[in-house]
């Protein structure tokens, strides 16, 4: 296993009901790891992982 030492950080994202976005009823977590500068501005945590996905 490769551990890559820029690593700094992660979010953790849940999906749970049909309105956040899940679409089959089981549990299912995305760990994120985040390094520092990887986006211009982390605000907004999970929402902001996918740059071109931001409203903000």
């Amino acid at each position: 296993m490769n551990l890559d030492e820029r690593v700094s950080a992660f979010n953790i994202g849940v999906n749970v009901g049909a309105e956040a976005g899940q679409t089959v009823f089981h549990c299912h977590t995305h760990l994120i790891p985040r390094r520092a500068g990887d986006v211009d501005d982390p605000r907004g945590g999970v929402r902001g992982v996918i740059p071109k996905n931001r409203s903000y």
